[in-house]
C-alpha cells in the first residue's frame, strides 16, 4: 500500500504535465493562427517590415495605372476625332439632301402637301446625280464593276386599301409590299420628266414610307496631324420619308450606316509606320502588365478563399461557434475581385484596340467602353491605399457598412419610383414630351429629385386639357414632395446613421466584428521578426484537432 502512493503520486504528475503540454500546444496553435490572420489584413508597407516581402503588387498597380490612363486617353482622342468626322458628315448629308435644311429646327423636319413630298424626292436625286459639283467634301460614288453603283427608291405601302372618311368606311389588307427603283448617277433630272422616265408614282392613302439608299465613300484626313493613318469610309445613308402615322405629317429624317476600313493604296510624305508600331508595342505592354497583375491578384483571392475556409473550421472547432456571412466576406479582399475584373476588361480592350489600329476591326463603341470601365475601375482601386490611412480609412467603411441598408432602402423606394413612372407615362406621356416614352419619365423624374428643370417641367402642361393639368399639378407636387423632402432626408440620414456607428467604433477603438476581436488579441508588431515562422504549420500541429485546418 505504502509503494502504490508513491506510484499514484507520479501518474497524477505525468497526467498534469501531458494535460499542460497539450493545452500549451493548443495555445501556440491558436496564437500562430491568430498572428497569420492578423499578417493576412496587413498593409503592403506592414508586410515587408514583417518578413521583408516587396510589394510588388502595389508597384505594379501604380504603374498599371499610369500606363492605361495614357493608353485611354491615347485611344479616346482617336475615337473622338472618329466620331466628330462621322456626326459632320451626317450633318453634311441633311444639308445636301434635304431642301431648305436648317440646323437645330424645332418639332423636326416634317412635309405636309403631295407636292413636297414630290419636291423633295426629286431633289435628292437631282443632289445624289451632281454631287461631285456640290459638296466641298472629299466624297465619292461607290464603284462596283468598275460602275457607279445607284441610288434606290423604295417605297412601303399597304397591300389594298379603301378609305373613305366622309363616309365613315374603310376597307384594308395589312400585309406590306415594297417597291424599289434604282436610279444611276448619269444625268440630272427635272421634275416634269421624272414621273415619264421613272414611272415613279406615290398612293398616299396607302403609303407607309419611303425610304431612299445611296452609299458615299470619303477619307478621314484630319488624323494624319496626329501622326496617324487615315482610314476610309463608306457611308450607308437612308433618308427616311414617315408617314406610318397618315396624320397629315410626314417626318424626314437622314441616317447613316458606316463602315472603316484601311485604305487600299496610300502615301504619307515623311511619315512611317514607326508610330503604329509604338502604338501596338505599348498596348502590348499594357496587355502584360494586365495579366500580371490578373495572375497576382487571383492568386491573391484563392488564397483568402482557402483561409476563409480554415478561419470557420478554426472557430467551430475551438470555440464551437459558427462564423457570420459577413467575417466571412470580410476575410476574401473585395478590392483584388475589383482589380481582376479591371484587368480582364483592359485586355479585352487592348486586343480590340489593336485589331482598330491594324484595320481588323472597327468596334470603337465597344472598345471605348471595355477601356473607360477599366480605368474607372483602376482608379476606384486606389481608394483601398487610401484606407491604409486611419482618417481617409472611415469612407471606406462606411460605404461598406451602409450597402446593405442602401440596398433594402432603394429596392423599397424603387417601387414607388417605378409606380410614379408607369402613371406618369400613361396619363401625361401623349401631352408632355418629357412623358412620351417610359425612358423619358425615368430620366425626367430622376432630374426632379435632383431639383432639375422643375419649372420648365410645369410649364408645358399649362395649355392642355384641364383635367390633364390638374392631374399633372397633383402628380409633380406629391412626387417631388415625396422624394425630395422625405425619401432623400431617409437615404441620407441611413448612411450618417452608419457614417456616426463607424466613428464611434474606431474612437473607442472597440472591434465591429468576431475577426476583428479575435486578431486584436494579437499583439505582435510587425516588426517582432515573429512572423517569420508563420509560413509552416507547427511541428506538433498533428496532436492538435488544428492539424486538418493547416
Amino acid at each position: 500500500m505504502e509503494d502504490s502512493q508513491p506510484l499514484r503520486s507520479e501518474g497524477r504528475r505525468q497526467n498534469d504535465h501531458c494535460r499542460w503540454s497539450a493545452d500549451n500546444l493548443e495555445s501556440k496553435v491558436v496564437e500562430d493562427f491568430r498572428r497569420r490572420l492578423k499578417y493576412f489584413f496587413m498593409n503592403p508597407c506592414e508586410k515587408y517590415r514583417a518578413r521583408g516581402r516587396k510589394p510588388w503588387k502595389l508597384m505594379l498597380q501604380i504603374v498599371k495605372i499610369a500606363i492605361i490612363t495614357i493608353q485611354l486617353v491615347s485611344f479616346g482622342l482617336s475615337n473622338e476625332m472618329m466620331v466628330t468626322f462621322k456626326d459632320e458628315n451626317l450633318m453634311a448629308f441633311r444639308h445636301l439632301f434635304l431642301k431648305g435644311y436648317k440646323d437645330h429646327r424645332l418639332g423636326g423636319y416634317a412635309l405636309y402637301t403631295k407636292s413636297d413630298v414630290y419636291d423633295h424626292i426629286y431633289y435628292i436625286i437631282n443632289r445624289y446625280i451632281s454631287l461631285q459639283n456640290l459638296t466641298v467634301g472629299n466624297l465619292a460614288y461607290e464603284r462596283v464593276d468598275g460602275e457607279n453603283t445607284p441610288l434606290s427608291l423604295c417605297q412601303e405601302f399597304y397591300r389594298n386599301s379603301s378609305i373613305d372618311p366622309g363616309n365613315e368606311t374603310f376597307d384594308i389588307d395589312p400585309h406590306i409590299d415594297k417597291d424599289c427603283t434604282s436610279i444611276y448617277p448619269v444625268q440630272t433630272l427635272d421634275n416634269s420628266s421624272s414621273l415619264t422616265h421613272f414611272n415613279f408614282s406615290l398612293d398616299f392613302k396607302r403609303l407607309l414610307s419611303v425610304n431612299i439608299y445611296l452609299t458615299l465613300k470619303t477619307i478621314n484626313l484630319q488624323t494624319v496631324r496626329h501622326q496617324e493613318l487615315p482610314d476610309c469610309y463608306d457611308f450607308h445613308i437612308m433618308i427616311m420619308f414617315d408617314n406610318h402615322a397618315h396624320s397629315g405629317k410626314i417626318m424626314v429624317d437622314v441616317e447613316n450606316d458606316v463602315r472603316i476600313y484601311e485604305c487600299r493604296d496610300w502615301n504619307v510624305e515623311g511619315t512611317s509606320g514607326k508610330n503604329d508600331y509604338l502604338l501596338l508595342w505599348f498596348d502590348s505592354v499594357v496587355i502584360l502588365a494586365c495579366l500580371t497583375s490578373l495572375i497576382l491578384c487571383t492568386r491573391s483571392v484563392i488564397n483568402g478563399i482557402q483561409l476563409q475556409i480554415e478561419f470557420n473550421t478554426f472557430f467551430h472547432a475551438h470555440y464551437n461557434k459558427s462564423v457570420t456571412c459577413s467575417d466571412r466576406m470580410e476575410v476574401v479582399n473585395g478590392w483584388y475581385i475589383l482589380i481582376v475584373v479591371s484587368d480582364t476588361l483592359s485586355i479585352a480592350g487592348s486586343v480590340l484596340k489593336i485589331g482598330i489600329q491594324t484595320k481588323f476591326l472597327t468596334n470603337y463603341d465597344v472598345c471605348s467602353i471595355l477601356l473607360g470601365t477599366a480605368t474607372m475601375l483602376v482608379w476606384v482601386g486606389v481608394i483601398r491605399y487610401l484606407g491604409f490611412f486611419k482618417k481617409y480609412n472611415i469612407l471606406i467603411l462606411t460605404l461598406r457598412a451602409a450597402f446593405p441598408n442602401v440596398i433594402r432602402f432603394c429596392c423599397c423606394a424603387a417601387m414607388i419610383y417605378l409606380g410614379y413612372c408607369f402613371c406618369g407615362w400613361i396619363v401625361l406621356g401623349p401631352y408632355h414630351d418629357k412623358f412620351r416614352t417610359l425612358d423619358r419619365v425615368t430620366e425626367c423624374l430622376f432630374s426632379l429629385i435632383n431639383g432639375d428643370d422643375m419649372y420648365a417641367t410645369f410649364l408645358r402642361m399649362r395649355d392642355k386639357s384641364y383635367m390633364v393639368w390638374l392631374f399633372s399639378r397633383l402628380y409633380l407636387y406629391s412626387f417631388i414632395s415625396l422624394f425630395i423632402y422625405m425619401v432623400l432626408s431617409l437615404f441620407i440620414a441611413l448612411i450618417n446613421d452608419t457614417y456616426e456607428t463607424i466613428k464611434h467604433h474606431q474612437q473607442d477603438k472597440v472591434p465591429v466584428s468576431q475577426l476583428q476581436a479575435f486578431i486584436a488579441e494579437c499583439r505582435d508588431q510587425p516588426e517582432s521578426g515573429r512572423y517569420q515562422t508563420d509560413e509552416e504549420p507547427a511541428s506538433g500541429c498533428c496532436l492538435s484537432p488544428c492539424c486538418c485546418f493547416r
